[in-house]
C-alpha cells in the first residue's frame, strides 16, 4: 500500500482511496488492512494528494466516533479528505459475511438506507458544534464533503438529497440519468448543486486514462469532477504505466 501510493503520486494521480472491508475472503485474499487506519498513513506519506475511503461502511463505525475521526483526519492531513460513505453490502452479497462473523444483523435496503442518513445528520451536528451534552468535540475547517456511493436510483436520490457529492459507477449505461438524479435532488433539497461533487469509478486502464476516450469524453460532458480508478497495490507496473498514459498527448 505504500508503495502503491508513492507510485501513484509519481505516476500523477491526484488521490488515493481505499475500500473499507474487514475480512479478506471477501475479496478472495488472506488478508486486508483496516481503511481509516491506513489513509491516515497514506495521508503523511503523500503530502500532495488527497484521501478518502471509498467508500466507508456506515455499520463499522459508531457514527459519533466517525464524526470525530474525520475531523481529526481533515486537519491532520490539512485539508484533503473527502469522505465516502455508503450502505454496506446486502445480505446476498459476498460482504455479508463479514459482518456475520462479527456477530453483527445484516439489514434489508431500507435500513441500511436509513443509517446511511443518520449518520450523515450525526456527522453534521458533531461538526457545527450542533450535537448536546458535551462540549469541545473538533470541528473541521473546512468540512469534508461527504460523498455517499450509488449504484441505483434510491440511492442516488439519497445521495443528492442529504449528501455533498455521490460516487457512481462510470462504466454503468444509466450514469448520465443518475448524475441528473444526483444534482435534481441536491436542488430539491435547497442546496447548490454547483457546489455538488460527483464521483465515477472504473477499472484502472487505457479506456479511462486516454483524455481522448468516449469514455472520458462522456464524463466531460456529464461534468464528473473525479474519476477513482481501481487498482491493486502490488501491481505497481499498471500504476506506473497509467501514469504514461495521462502524461501521454
Amino acid at each position: 500500500m505504500r508503495d502503491a501510493a508513492l507510485a501513484a503520486e509519481a505516476a500523477g494521480f491526484d488521490g488515493v482511496w481505499t475500500y473499507d472491508h474487514l475480512a479478506g475472503s471477501v475479496h478472495a485474499t488472506s488478508r486486508v488492512l483496516e481503511c481509516w487506519t491506513t489513509l491516515t498513513a497514506i495521508a503523511t506519506l503523500v503530502p500532495r494528494l488527497m484521501v478518502g475511503p471509498m467508500v466507508l461502511n456506515v455499520a463499522n463505525r459508531d457514527p459519533g466516533t466517525l464524526a470525530v475521526m474525520a475531523a481529526t483526519l481533515q486537519e491532520v492531513s490539512g485539508g484533503r479528505l473527502l469522505l465516502g460513505i455508503g450502505a454496506g453490502g446486502g445480505r446476498d452479497t459476498p460482504y455479508a459475511s463479514e459482518q456475520e462473523a462479527l456477530g453483527r444483523v445484516v439489514a434489508g435496503d431500507r435500513v441500511r438506507r436509513a443509517a446511511v442518513e443518520r449518520t450523515a445528520s450525526t456527522l453534521r451536528d458533531v461538526w457545527s458544534g450542533s450535537a448536546g451534552g458535551a462540549s469541545g468535540f473538533l470541528r473541521p475547517d473546512p468540512p469534508p464533503p461527504i460523498v455517499i456511493g450509488a449504484f441505483g436510483p434510491v440511492m442516488t436520490e439519497l445521495a443528492g438529497r442529504v449528501g455533498d457529492g455521490v460516487n457512481l459507477s462510470g462504466g454503468s449505461p444509466h450514469l448520465p440519468a443518475l448524475v441528473d438524479l444526483a444534482r435534481g435532488a441536491h436542488r430539491a433539497a435547497g442546496k447548490d448543486p454547483a457546489g455538488f461533487v460527483v464521483t465515477a469509478s472504473g477499472a484502472l486502464g487505457p479506456q479511462w486514462l486516454r483524455a481522448d476516450s468516449p469514455h472520458r469524453e462522456r464524463l466531460e460532458e456529464l461534468r464528473v469532477d473525479r474519476l477513482v480508478l481501481f487498482a491493486r497495490p502490488q501491481d505497481l507496473n499498471s500504476i506506473h504505466q497509467a501514469g504514461e498514459l495521462l502524461r501521454a498527448p
